[in-house]
C-alpha cells in the first residue's frame, strides 16, 4: 500500500499537475488511513487494496468522528480516499472503488471572514510610503485587494507578469492555469511607485549579483516568501485591531465587496480563478446575510 500511495502522489504531480501543498495534504490523509489499517487488519505489512471494502472505509470515517475530527477534515480525508481508489481502479489494481456508493460526509460550511470598507481603508493606509519597504507593502496590499489573488500567486509573480501599458497582470493559478486580471487605479499607482524603489532593494542581493526576477523582494533583495507575506499582513492586521489577518481573508474581502456592489457572480468567479461556480457562491450567502441584517434594522415592519 505504501508503494501505491507513492505512485498515486507521483500521478498527481506528473499527470494532474497538483501543487506540492495539495500533494502533501493527500499524503497525510492517505497515510493516516494506512496507519488505521495497520492497527486493525492482520498481516498489516501485506495489505492489498482488494482487501479494502466499504465497511472498512466506514469504520475509518467513524474512527475520525470518534476522535473529534471536524466534519470538514473528515470530508477531506474521504475525498482523498475516493481519488486514490479511483486511481487504483484506473490502473487495474482494483475492480470496484469501495467509496463509490458511500455518501460524502457533510460538513458545516463556515462563512468566510472579511474586512468591512472602513477596515480595508485603514489597512491600506498603514504602510509608510516614505520608506522603501513601506512602498513595497503598499503595492502588495493594493494588489491583493485589487485582484483577490491567492498568496501562492502573489509570491510567484515576476516583473514581466505586469503590463503597465495595458494595465493588466498575468497570474499563474492552481494547476498552472493562467488568467489575466485588470489592474485598478490604486493597484497600478502602487506598483509604479514600488518599481521606482525596487532597484535599490535589489542592490542588497548577494555578491554573485544574481538577477532577481521576482516582483516582490525582501530587504535582502530576494524573492519574498509566502511566510514573509503572512508575517507582514499579521503585523498590519494588529495595527488595525485584526488579530488574524491573512492573504486569504483579503481574498474573501474582495469577493464580498464586489458582490455587495452588484458585480456579476461569473465575473467574480473568473477574477478569483475558481474552478467551480459553487466555490464562488459562498460569498452570495455573505451578501444575503448582510442584506438581511440591514433589512431587519431599517425596515419598520421587519
Amino acid at each position: 500500500m505504501d508503494a501505491l500511495i507513492e505512485c498515486f502522489l507521483d500521478h498527481l504531480h506528473i499527470e494532474r499537475n497538483y501543487s506540492a501543498h495539495t500533494r502533501a495534504a493527500y499524503s497525510l490523509d492517505l497515510r493516516q488511513f494506512l496507519t488505521f489499517l495497520q492497527e486493525r487488519l492482520p498481516e498489516a505489512e501485506a495489505i492489498e487494496p482488494t482487501r479494502i471494502n466499504k465497511s472498512i472505509i466506514r469504520a475509518f470515517l467513524g474512527h475520525l468522528h470518534q476522535n473529534g475530527y471536524a466534519r470538514r477534515t473528515i470530508a477531506r480525508r474521504f475525498a482523498a480516499l475516493r481519488s486514490f481508489f479511483h486511481y487504483l481502479c484506473r490502473e487495474g489494481l482494483m475492480a470496484v472503488n469501495p467509496t463509490l456508493y458511500l455518501t460524502t460526509p457533510k460538513w458545516d460550511q463556515r462563512l468566510p471572514r472579511f474586512l468591512d470598507q472602513s477596515q480595508i481603508e485603514a489597512l491600506l493606509e498603514k504602510p509608510d510610503r516614505s520608506e522603501m519597504l513601506g512602498m513595497r507593502d503598499a503595492a502588495m496590499l493594493e494588489l491583493l485587494y485589487g485582484t483577490g489573488m491567492r498568496l501562492s500567486e502573489l509570491v510567484g509573480l515576476n516583473v514581466r507578469s505586469i503590463d503597465l501599458i495595458e494595465e493588466r497582470i498575468r497570474v499563474i493559478g492552481k494547476g498552472d492555469k493562467e488568467r489575466i486580471i485588470p489592474l485598478g487605479g490604486h493597484a497600478l499607482a502602487g506598483l509604479k511607485a514600488y518599481f521606482k524603489v525596487r532597484p535599490r532593494l535589489l542592490r542588497k542581493t548577494n555578491q554573485n549579483k544574481i538577477r532577481e526576477d521576482a516582483l516582490f523582494v525582501n530587504q535582502r533583495g530576494q524573492r519574498l516568501t509566502g511566510r514573509g507575506v503572512q508575517m507582514i499582513l499579521a503585523r498590519y492586521g494588529l495595527e488595525i485591531g485584526q488579530k488574524r489577518l491573512t492573504p486569504h481573508m483579503l481574498r474573501h474581502t474582495v469577493a464580498t465587496h464586489l458582490l455587495d456592489a452588484g458585480a456579476d457572480l461569473m465575473a467574480v468567479k473568473e477574477l478569483l480563478g475558481h474552478e467551480r461556480l459553487s466555490t464562488t457562491q459562498i460569498y452570495t450567502h455573505v451578501a444575503l446575510d448582510r442584506l438581511k441584517k440591514t433589512y431587519e434594522k431599517a425596515h419598520p415592519r421587519a
